[in-house]
């Protein structure tokens, strides 16, 4: 039986390329380069069937350590709390006021790439501090 190495995380969304590309701002990912025969993303898109065209996009770790992101047209919108979602480490072995400072940096650098601040969660006796955030189309993820 073969063993599952890796991952992608899939996005359901009305803009692909818009919400891939707020997250390679995010993430420090970057687009990987178009297939073999085209000279951008662009030239492939338009040699897709109209109906297919802005259907899909896809952005990747420059380091090749994190997942692969794929984000694809779906007609319906969100309307209901995400069952999965992200977490960006942006406070990792911080803790009170550094952790807290560190994780509203980060939120006021993504709320200018156009992500929603939910609500702060302050630590308490058991968790440290984080904040609930949403994407450019109301995804949820935290910064944690």
């Amino acid at each position: 039986m073969a063993t599952v190495r890796q991952v992608q995380v899939t996005f359901d969304c009305a803009e692909p390329e818009r919400v891939a590309r707020f997250w390679c701002e995010v993430l420090g990912y970057v687009v990987p380069p178009p297939p073999p025969g085209f000279a951008d993303w662009g030239a492939f898109d338009r040699s897709l069937p109209p109906e297919h065209r802005g259907s899909a996009f896809a952005c990747v770790d420059p380091e090749g350590v994190g997942p692969r992101l794929f984000f694809q047209r779906v007609p319906e919108g969100k309307t209901v709390k995400n069952r999965v979602h992200l977490d960006v480490r942006v406070g990792t072995g911080m803790v009170g006021a550094e952790r807290l400072a560190a994780l509203d940096a980060e939120s006021a650098r993504l709320v200018a790439l156009g992500a929603t601040q939910v609500r702060r969660m302050l630590a308490d006796q058991t968790d440290e501090s984080c904040i609930v955030m949403q994407d450019v189309e109301g995804n949820e993820f935290c910064l944690d």
